[in-house]
């Protein structure tokens, strides 16, 4: 009696990897400058408090243009939640500060001295309050509907920051490299998407490797200023290649190609407006002092009794502040606009996905934090935009 053969079960073939996936950005920069532009004017009429809103603005702009995969990403942090953490934040350190006046109240012959302490302590609190802000960007960060999240402790973080970075002063910025490859490390171990565990696969040998003559031009260069904002983009552009390579989701791999001929344009562009904002801060200057000279002290003595006259008048005061203010206003706008936009996108425009798949079917982890990590790095003016 024979046995009827079992039906062939169809081999299901293996999933064939995707083919590499550009990072589009497609932000327009008018637009973005129109909105640094009424945010920067916003600031000044609220005494500052507008930037959480402007803060809140860019980031929504920068993250809602650029897509993986034709899918865009979202940013749902709002101005609200960076205002409160930076009133919480100052509760905290308000009393730091007073604590430390009264001290240095009652012992003067000592306070030169105590002031190191609290130096050595703002450093190590500034790196973790970074790393809460990193934590709390990434938590309001949704692509594909998931959600970025973040573990790990910013204290944990802040003294391996603080070590490795006294380890690069001793060894007179040699151990530069290997101290973003720890503290990367460190920073994408404790990051995720998802159930997709991040990590970081770049190297301090690599990065030196790229960059060991930048090192070597450094040290004549810190004498001649005009050659610094070459070398600091060339060093730019050589970091963003090598982090953005590094960086690993699970299997989803990224690769950047940033040249570093790329960022000299932005940079040197930013230099050319800071010359002209000076050189127009002056004449502003120049022309104000000489009405001043010529209506209010006109037959005045000395010029030493001129200037006391035309510095005290109250309508001079007021031109002065206000060719300040304009400079400034004007500053953090191309500085936002150069830094941030240009910058971004020539990243983004440069960088390539790779095994984009396996983020097909990821399953969404980790809760939102408070913005109170972001609040400190606002009041210590540490962590970026």
């Amino acid at each position: 009696m024979h046995m009827p053969m079992p039906a062939s079960v169809p081999s299901v073939p293996p999933r064939q990897p995707s083919a590499p996936q550009g990072v589009t950005f497609t932000g327009e920069r008018p637009e973005f400058r129109k909105m640094l532009t009424r945010g920067s004017w916003l600031e000044l009429i609220t005494l500052g408090f507008y930037r959480f809103w402007l803060a809140t603005d860019m980031r929504r702009h920068l993250w809602s243009h650029t897509s993986v995969g034709g899918d865009t990403a979202e940013y749902t942090g709002t101005a609200k939640e960076l205002l409160i953490g930076f009133l919480v934040a100052l509760a905290i350190l308000v009393p730091i500060y007073l604590i430390y006046f009264f001290i240095g109240l009652e012992a003067e012959r000592y306070q030169a001295f105590a002031s190191i302490p609290l130096i050595a302590f703002f450093y190590l609190f500034s790196h973790f309050a970074m790393y809460r802000a990193r934590r709390y960007r990434l938590t309001r960060t949704i692509w594909r509907g998931v959600r970025f999240w973040m573990g790990g402790s910013g204290w944990s973080y802040a003294w391996r920051a603080a070590l490795w970075g006294a380890f690069t002063v001793v060894t007179l910025g040699l151990a530069l490299p290997w101290r973003n490859a720890a503290l990367e490390r460190f920073k994408m171990r404790h990051t995720a998407y998802g159930d997709l565990q991040g990590s970081f696969e770049g190297t301090g040998g690599s990065f030196f490797k790229q960059g060991w003559w930048l090192w070597l031009l450094a040290w004549p260069a810190a004498f001649m200023i005009v050659p610094l904002p070459f070398i600091y983009a060339m060093y730019k552009a050589i970091e963003w290649r090598w982090w953005m390579s590094g960086l690993r989701l699970g299997a989803v791999k990224f690769e950047n190609d940033l040249d570093i001929g790329d960022l000299l344009g932005v940079y040197w562009k930013l230099v050319g407006w800071m010359v002209l904002f000076a050189a127009l801060l002056g004449v502003w200057f120049g022309a104000v002092f000489g009405i001043g000279m010529a209506t209010v002290a006109p037959s005045a003595g000395s010029t030493e009794l001129k200037m006391a006259m035309v510095t005290a008048h109250p309508a001079i005061l007021v031109a002065l502040g206000l060719g300040y203010l304009l400079m400034a206003i004007g500053f953090n706008i191309v500085m936002r606009l150069y830094l941030m936009r240009d910058i971004w996108a020539k990243v983004a425009g440069t960088t390539v996905v790779h095994h984009l798949e396996a983020a097909d079917n990821v399953t969404a982890q980790g809760d939102a934090v408070n913005a109170l990590g972001e609040g400190f790095a606002d009041s210590l003016d540490v962590g970026g935009f």
